[in-house]
């Protein structure tokens, strides 16, 4: 009788656990979160730097390319081909200027975003904990964004199903 009594209660209490599953949007908080709108000013501010100076190294290439289309015709092949060269090298260096800016805006918004990011994954953690959820999804994100300290890692077990000893 006590042994029944005991695999009831145990029955009911495994029973009683509930799954709460609760979901939040990471892009969401992000664009919420102030410091986001500084680090966008500051990136704008960049890009818009980035911008200027490839302006004038366009215009120089425009002037440098005007000039060769207008002379061309009076100047000695020598310099036609200083010039020719000129040109080249200035289009590749606009081309290079164009992949450092965008690789280093890149870089920029990585590390001004890093931060915020790392404080949206500590918040939900500590939602989740507070809260006793078992999971929360990220819709920003295909991932699971939180999962209760109590789950249980099934990764032994399937490994164990598909033979796998390590």
């Amino acid at each position: 009788m006590f042994a029944a009594c005991l695999l009831l209660s145990g029955t009911a209490a495994y029973a009683q656990q509930t799954i709460h599953v609760a979901y939040v949007n990471s892009e969401t908080l992000l664009n919420t979160i102030p410091e986001k709108e500084q680090a966008t000013e500051l990136l704008l501010t960049l890009s818009d730097n980035y911008r200027k100076e490839l302006e004038l190294m366009q215009n120089e290439y425009n002037k440098k390319y005007s000039d060769y289309i207008t002379y061309q015709s009076s100047l000695a092949e020598n310099i036609k081909l200083r010039r020719m060269q000129e040109l080249t090298e200035l289009e590749n260096r606009i081309q290079q200027f164009m992949e450092l800016a965008q690789q280093d805006i890149e870089n920029q918004e990585k590390e001004m975003l890093q931060p915020l990011r790392q404080k949206i994954r500590e918040a939900i953690h500590a939602v989740g904990v507070e809260n006793r959820f078992t999971v929360i999804y990220d819709l920003a994100d295909s991932g699971i964004a939180f999962v209760s300290p109590e789950a249980t890692d099934a990764n032994p077990l399937v490994k164990e199903k598909l033979g796998i000893k390590e």
